[in-house]
């Protein structure tokens, strides 16, 4: 049985999408350090990269090209500085050539060594195939999958290889269990994946990281609420975040994030206040994203505002006194829920369609809200249930491969779902409970492998192509 942290659950990264973005990324770095150890790196003469599948599809949209060649350079996406990506890109383009990990220059034209293959590699959609040709001709090559949420693994990779050990003392691998633990040790959700996590790390470093993910998060809505203009990519989506925000009065002069925070909780909000209010957060976080800002996936980037949304409704309408302890409750139960979908179904969009994204998140942020509301675990799970119901065959069908319609829009219905799917949990007496979250997530995967693959993040069917770039 895998563990998966909450360090893997939600991860700090560049948007526009972890499975598209992200996880090609992280496939390139992986295949420097491979490069790097076999001591390659010096007889490289080039270096082709193939994108198969969804990654081929909509790789132009999700900015894969682009994630990849930064990947080579071994750029992080956690710590590169967002604004110089394009100066990066332009640089490769103008030169045609690429400094290899920083230290080897190689001629490179994204043209005739980035390839855009259209089929499918059987094992999943998200597929890339590096090949570095060295000076004696030969070449070493390697295929990797983007998994959804970041997630990367190699071909022919024995899966053990990369499992943490399970000194875990509650393994997880279903809502089941996770239920069966908290009743036999009288603990919260919350209590029991953080001791799951103590188990491989100290209690300081989940708390520094939990602070940083959730000082990400806000960084990424304040940035969003006040950035207005055009998002790249072609289709000219107006920023809409901005405008709601300064309609509803938001404040405007705040001299850090902290200060921002802080104001916040001070504003009045009446019912349909709170509606624009949450709508605006999601809106925002995702318009960062849209434009290859820095977001946190949780657990994807195409999801990445819901989360956010709800635990900004929590401590400026629910809660004006919750502090640093209601947010690691909040992410340690929002994780633990992801990884539970992780495990029995799909996180990834070109797997599992949007109900995989959106869907997952929304149940993450339900479950996080209803714990801190005071819910037993057993509604908790019942709140991740109704919010994953009622996501239940949603398709993903990005115009123009663009992580921006119907995406950005999404995670602000996404965001209002999970907060009235955390109400109604919280009014629900568990003994009368219809639907346990086991088979809600066993539902998503048969869904999924039910769903037509025009609808799973290859833009060939829905809103694709009923609604075309010309439109727009």
């Amino acid at each position: 049985m895998e563990f998966l942290s909450i360090f893997d659950m939600l991860k700090i990264g560049v948007g526009p999408s972890s499975s598209h973005t992200l996880g090609p990324w992280r496939a390139s770095q992986k295949f420097i350090i491979e490069l790097s150890n076999l001591g390659l790196i010096t007889e490289i003469s080039r270096i082709k990269i193939e994108l198969y599948g969804s990654l081929s599809l909509t790789g132009k949209g999700h900015a894969t090209d682009i994630a990849v060649v930064l990947g080579l350079l071994n750029e992080d996406p956690e710590t590169i500085k967002t604004d110089t990506i394009t100066a990066l890109i332009e640089n490769i383009k103008n030169l045609g050539v690429i400094n290899l990990n920083k230290n080897k220059e190689i001629p490179f034209h994204f043209k005739n060594d980035l390839i855009f293959q259209k089929t499918f590699l059987p094992f999943h959609s998200n597929a890339l195939k590096f090949t570095a040709i060295l000076k004696n001709k030969k070449e070493h090559t390697a295929i990797f999958y983007s998994i959804g949420g970041g997630f990367v693994i190699k071909e022919f990779e024995n899966k053990n290889t990369n499992k943490k050990l399970n000194n875990e003392p509650f393994p997880i691998q279903n809502a089941t269990e996770l239920l069966e633990y908290c009743k036999t040790n009288n603990k919260k959700i919350s209590e029991i994946v953080l001791q799951n996590e103590l188990s491989i790390r100290s209690e300081q470093e989940v708390n520094a990281y939990i602070k940083l993910i959730w000082e990400t998060m806000a960084t990424s809505i304040y940035e969003g609420c006040q950035t207005k203009g055009i998002l790249p990519g072609g289709l000219n989506v107006k920023r809409r975040a901005q405008e709601i925000y300064e309609k509803l009065g938001g404040p405007k002069n705040s001299s850090n994030l902290n200060d921002w925070l802080e104001e916040l909780r001070k504003i009045e909000v009446k019912f349909r206040q709170i509606l624009k209010w949450v709508s605006c957060f999601g809106l925002a976080v995702n318009e960062v994203n849209a434009s290859m800002g820095r977001v946190v996936t949780a657990p994807t980037n195409g999801s990445a505002g819901v989360i956010p949304s709800v635990m900004m409704y929590y401590i400026m309408i629910e809660n004006h006194e919750a502090n640093f302890y209601h947010i690691r409750d909040f992410m340690l139960v929002a994780s633990e829920i992801g990884s539970i979908f992780k495990k029995g179904s799909t996180i990834s969009a070109a797997m599992g369609g949007c109900q995989a994204e959106i869907g997952v998140s929304a149940a993450m942020a339900a479950a996080g809200l209803c714990e801190i509301m005071g819910g037993s675990a057993e509604q908790v799970l019942i709140a991740a249930e109704i919010a994953m119901e009622h996501h239940l065959g949603l398709t993903c069908d990005p115009i123009g491969g663009l992580v921006q319609i119907p995406c950005i829009e999404r995670n602000a219905i996404g965001a209002l779902k999970a907060i009235q799917a955390a109400e109604l949990a919280l009014e629900t007496d568990p003994k009368h409970a219809k639907v346990p979250l086991d088979k809600v997530v066993s539902t998503m995967w048969q869904t999924a492998q039910d769903m037509n693959n025009k609808y799973k993040e290859t833009s060939t069917g829905g809103l694709a192509i009923a609604v075309n770039m010309a439109d727009c």
